[in-house]
């Protein structure tokens, strides 16, 4: 069933709007926007978002300082977001206690995309957006990515397009509205409003922005750093069909994640960064001693298609190139993907759900345990099983400086166990669709996996 609102936007069931997705999947080759205009409007993009990053010393940062006593590195507006020590104990995992930095934000993000139906098929708004993090210049965007300090004026800029049609959306526009956290290693309790409004022809793109179908957005998602991972876990929100029954049902699913929520013992408490243990702080980085895992730096930033033409700002920038991979597997003719309840320092709750396997080499090259043997293994799955996925990605380039991380989907045979070691869970696609649609479930590394993945069986 169906009805038109007053504003001429369709609202229709569930099963109506997976069978619309799937039409716009289906058009790879474009509707409003051919393959080839694509390339050049992205092109034309880069072209024209310039943006020139220098690293510099803590002391030449522009309105931020470390605070006396603690020595947390804060804003002086003492908004956007502050770097403060962590002590962290838990009971599980090869090292049970350790400090580090991370990133303290306290506001609420927004990540939105905007969708149209043009000529029959749904489009999505996608921005082309430069961010001083990025290891390649422009990604291809949500429509709106900003932070409450951003869209509320805080830096006394250019406001943010788009951004009230968000703010003031109508109920049966929301296709998608949910909390989701950001990386638990590096932020702190960070959750970010991810949601998807559908919008009548009134909405045109603008110079920065582009219609295109679901199908073309997902070609994208297989070339290396070419969509940013806002706009990635955003597409993992998109509504997917009714939840089936595989190995486990709805109901096990969710008593397994909260048995591992309430089961574990993660104390988190902030402290300075003075004086934490095991990092040290010169002029131009706090890094750790062992030279892994990450440092904060600071950089300065020039650009002409921001908000604010040029800033300073600390950012944080990984050592090593991550590995996230996910197995999947046919059980009884239905595809099941391989996750894993994962601790990390900055979650809300104790565990969300991983990829099975997620780490540095380099960080866990001298610890032993799980992860570095998934790691050392993972060469001799991928050669028995078929990739269906792999790609090189960035995370946020707003707080880190060149995250990359080579994403992977395998897809094993026969011969790969179906018992579930402890910790982990076999999931459908459409239950792993359904958990997105509640808070805190799936980790960000995860609901990236989870848009690759549709991209490679849509």
């Amino acid at each position: 069933m169906s009805r038109t609102t007053g504003a001429g936007v369709l609202r229709r069931d569930a099963s109506h709007l997976h069978q619309r997705l799937a039409w716009s999947a289906q058009a790879v080759d474009g509707v409003a926007t051919s393959n080839e205009q694509f390339e050049k409007w992205f092109a034309d993009r880069q072209a024209a978002q310039v943006q020139q990053v220098t690293r510099i010393p803590f002391a030449e940062l522009r309105g931020w300082s470390f605070a006396d006593g603690t020595g947390n590195l804060v804003h002086d507006s003492g908004r956007f977001f502050s770097v403060v020590g962590l002590h962290v104990r838990v009971d599980d995992g090869p090292v049970r206690e350790w400090w580090q930095p991370i990133i303290r934000q306290a506001e609420i993000g927004l990540l939105g995309i905007v969708v149209r139906e043009i000529d029959g098929v749904l489009h999505l708004l996608m921005q082309a957006k430069v961010e001083p993090g990025n290891p390649s210049g422009i990604q291809l965007s949500p429509t709106v990515q900003a932070t409450k300090s951003n869209y509320t004026g805080v830096h006394r800029g250019r406001g943010v397009p788009y951004v009230e049609l968000f703010r003031e959306v109508a109920p049966d526009r929301v296709l998608a509205d949910v909390l989701q956290s950001e990386q638990g290693a590096w932020f702190y309790r960070k959750r970010n409003r991810n949601m998807i409004i559908e919008v009548g022809a009134e909405v045109a793109a603008g110079e920065d922005f582009c219609w295109l179908t679901l199908g073309q957005v997902q070609r994208q998602l297989r070339i290396d750093h070419r969509v940013n991972m806002d706009a990635r876990t955003v597409l993992s929100c998109l509504p997917g069909p009714a939840p089936d029954a595989g190995v486990h049902t709805g109901t096990e699913l969710l008593h397994w994640i909260t048995t591992h929520q309430a089961l574990h013992d993660v104390d988190t408490r902030v402290v300075g960064l003075a004086g934490l243990p095991a990092w040290h702080r010169s002029d131009w980085a706090i890094s750790h001693e062992r030279g892994c895992f990450f440092q904060v730096i600071a950089v300065d930033v020039r650009a002409d298609s921001r908000e604010v033409s040029g800033w300073t700002q600390p950012l944080i920038e990984p050592h090593g190139v991550g590995v996230s991979a996910l197995l999947v597997k046919r059980i009884g003719g239905v595809l099941h993907a391989l996750l894993r309840a994962r601790i990390e320092p900055g979650y809300v709750d104790a565990i969300e759900l991983s990829p099975t396997v997620q780490g540095t080499p380099e960080n866990h090259a001298h610890l032993p345990g799980l992860i570095r043997d998934q790691l050392r293994d993972l060469d001799r799955v991928r050669a028995a099983g078929r990739v269906l996925y792999d790609a090189e990605l960035s995370e946020e380039g707003g707080r880190f400086h060149h995250s990359r991380s080579r994403y992977l989907i395998i897809e094993v045979g026969d011969d790969y166990p179906e018992r579930e070691p402890d910790g982990f869970r076999w999931a459908t696609l459409p239950q792993l669709s359904w958990l997105l649609r509640h808070r805190h479930y799936l980790n960000v590394q995860a609901r990236s996996l989870i848009a690759c993945l549709r991209a490679c069986v849509d």
